[in-house]
Order: structure tokens, then sequence, then C-alpha cells
């Protein structure tokens, strides 16, 4: 595929409302779980990105009837827990980290060979945070690197349940323990040294299973079955903060966000961005299949430089590419700390926004944990590259928003992975 480039110039405001596509993670979860489940079940506001096709098609191959209806939603047609087929293919996952972690400790118990792989950026990501303790549990997975990189081939078998306590607060490492604990004989427990994000607890809880939730950890038994229900996907807060930094960042703007997930594992930028004096208002709060929901109304705002780091990391791993973009706009000095999650994402983020930082004339010094961003200036024009990452080249086009000069982005396909109509919507808003 040739790569796109796409020039964005400055705003005069963004006023109005949006609605962001479904949440991308729960999506990946609803093909997942409603695959394992004995029924139908039906799936609304699923996010048709690249990321969540690669979850679909990879059920597909394992005998998994998935119907896409007209209006959007889906009808999983669940064959249990021990009804997956073995695929005669490899299973692309595509860019999809979430796909091929959580499938590993999926497909681990299974009674069938099976191989995992990605595109160029997927295989270079590390895979032994879910091999190794899966290894624990009796899993065999090949891999390169000693298992540490894609592609992984998994010879399913009985597992046996396991006690592991994370280094890191990782979702896609705990929800694949936690898919693999179904498949061993006794209780799975993941501890964690913060809390990650709780999709799976919550999803799987939907579905009829017992998962034990306690300070540090969760638990599961496993020999457990799921029951098909019906499944509603709130938009994605990690979409969603690319909209609010604008609204925040660019003069005159008043904006509503409809239908935001607030999931409180996942609402850190939120929080982050109302210490930085960003103007936030939560309305309409609401629960949707077991996910809390809200408005986000936006209001440009003066913003002012903090310090992050701790609990408030992994409740925002994912919005720091445009958290930084509020950093560089804000009065003061912002050090982001305890995020050397970041080097591992689908580029190494840290150097990749401190790049863009960089040429769009930001003064940002960077640490292996984070980086330290000085604000208060407008950006200037001048042309990024994404690295082939979707939320470095959303982010870019939000700080375009407030530049002297266009900005131009190279690489800007990778958008579709995560936000398909981002480029449609910020082209609405920036008329």
């Amino acid at each position: 595929m040739m790569s796109q480039t796409k020039t964005i110039l400055s705003s005069a405001g963004l006023n109005g409302e949006i609605v962001v596509p479904g949440d991308k993670s729960i999506s990946h979860r609803s093909i997942m779980f409603g695959s394992l489940a004995e029924g139908t079940t039906r799936v609304s506001g699923f996010l048709q990105g690249e990321d969540n096709l690669s979850t679909l098609n990879a059920f597909r191959a394992m005998g998994v009837e998935i119907e896409q209806c007209s209006d959007g939603d889906l009808i999983i047609h669940g064959r249990g827990v021990r009804g997956l087929q073995e695929p005669v293919d490899v299973l692309d996952c595509g860019n999809s980290g979430t796909t091929i972690r959580l499938m590993s400790g999926l497909l681990a118990g299974q009674s069938f060979f099976s191989v995992l792989t990605g595109d160029q950026y997927l295989r270079k990501r590390p895979m032994g945070r879910v091999v190794n303790p899966l290894a624990e549990m009796g899993a065999t997975i090949w891999g390169r690197q000693q298992g540490q990189c894609a592609p992984l081939a998994i010879h399913g078998r009985p597992l046996k349940a396991s006690t592991y306590h994370s280094p890191v607060a990782s979702a896609q490492v705990k929800s694949a323990l936690l898919l693999a604990g179904l498949y061993a004989d006794g209780e799975t427990t993941v501890y964690e040294p913060h809390l990650s994000r709780d999709h799976s607890e919550r999803m799987l809880r939907h579905f009829g299973v017992e998962v034990t939730s306690f300070d540090g950890g969760v638990s599961i038994v496993g020999g457990q079955s799921l029951h098909a229900c019906d499944l509603l996907v709130p938009g994605d807060i990690s979409s969603a903060a690319f909209f609010m930094v604008a609204a925040l960042i660019v003069p005159n703007s008043e904006l509503l966000i409809r239908n935001v997930g607030i999931n409180p594992t996942r609402s850190g930028v939120i929080d982050i961005l109302k210490k930085m004096n960003g103007s936030l208002e939560l309305t309409s709060q609401r629960v949707m299949a077991g996910e809390p929901v809200a408005d986000v109304l936006v209001k440009s705002s003066a913003l002012k430089g903090i310090e992050i780091g701790g609990e408030d990391v992994p409740r925002a791993i994912d919005e720091f590419p445009v958290i930084s973009i509020a950093a560089a706009c804000a009065e003061g000095t912002t050090v982001i700390r305890d995020a050397r999650e970041l080097r591992v994402k689908e580029t190494d983020r840290i150097a990749a926004m401190a790049d863009v930082l960089g040429v769009l004339g930001v003064d940002v010094a960077t640490a292996e944990d984070g980086m330290s961003i000085i604000g208060g200036e407008q950006f200037c024009g001048g042309s990024v590259n994404s690295c082939g990452d979707h939320r470095i080249a959303m982010s870019s086009a939000i700080a375009a928003l407030r530049a002297k000069a266009p900005i131009s982005i190279e690489d800007t396909e990778c958008t579709a992975t995560s936000f398909p109509n981002f480029w449609e919507l910020l082209t609405q808003f920036n008329a």
C-alpha cells in the first residue's frame, strides 16, 4: 500500500456535537467472548477498524459464524468454550497487539495447533510478557527470538492454574491469563502493580462468568461457561481524547462528545486534562452492558503544565501521544514519568512524539520512562512522520489545528486500525 500524506490547517474553533466510533478494546472482547458463548450474541456499536476486523476474521477462521448486519451490528453464533475448530491457515492479527496477546491465552488451552502472526510492526513487539506466564501454566508456544516475538506457534493442551505477579500493569497480559484460566484446572490469579483496564472482567461477568477482583489483582476458576447476551459498545475514550484535546487547545471551541465510555480504569486522560486546568464536564452518566458511559462537554481552556506519573499512567497509557500535544500548549513544564510502557507500543511513542514535537518547535527532553515538555508556544508548521502508528498520526493532526503554518503528516493510512473516519470528522469540524 502506498503511503498517504495529509496536510492539516489551523482551526478557528471547534463547535457542535460529535460521536466517536465504538471502543476498540471492548469490540475485540465482544468477538472473543461472543464466540466462546453458548447461544447468539448481538453486538451494537462494534468498531469496524482494521484491528477489530483482524479479530473477527480470526474467529471466522476457527469456525465461528459472524453476521455483519446492514446497520453495523454483529450477530455472533457462539460455539461454546470447547467449540472452536483448528484453523487451516496462519491467523493474521494485523497490527493488533490485543488480538495476538489475548488469543495466545485463549489458544493455549485448545485441543489443536495454531499459528499467530501480524504486520511488520506487530512482529517487533514483545510477546514474552504473555508467552512466559502461559508457559508456567503448561502452555507450549514457540516463537522467534526464543518465543519473544511473533510469529507464535501454539500447540494447545490442558493447562494448570497458576498465580502470576505481573511486573507491568497490562490489560493484555491479564486478559490473556484470564482466558487461559478458563481452560485450566483450578483457580488462576493475576497480581498487578497498578490496576490495568478491566474490560475483560466486566464483560466476562456480563456473559455469566464468575470473576473475583480484589485489591491488587483478579482471579478466575477454570471450567466455567459463557452464556450469550446482547452488548452495546460505548464510544472509545481513546478516540474521544483527540477531540477533547482539540477543543481544549483551539480558542473559541465548545464541543459535546456523546456516548463516551468512562470506565475508571480508562478515564485517566480526563483526570489528567482536568488537572491541567481543562474544562471537561461529564453529563448524562449511565451504565451500558456493565460499562459506565457519559457525554463529555469540552471548552477551550488555558492549560497549565503538571507532573504526570504513578497510577494515572496505566489509566491513560494510549492517550499519552495526544496528552503531549496538550502539554505543548500548556503554560509551564509538563513532566511525564513512569511511562516506560510507551516504548513498546506500535512504535516507541516516547521517541516518536519527541521527534514530532521537535519538528514543530517544542522544547522537549526524553527519559527512559517519559519526557519533559516546555509548553506555551504555538506550533510551527512542518512535515512529520507517524512511523506507522495511528495515535502518532492523529496526535500530529490535532497539533496542526493550533499551528502557525500547515502541518503535513506522512503515513496516515494507519489510522484505519482504530478510527476509520477520523479524517472525515476532523475535516467536518475544520472546514
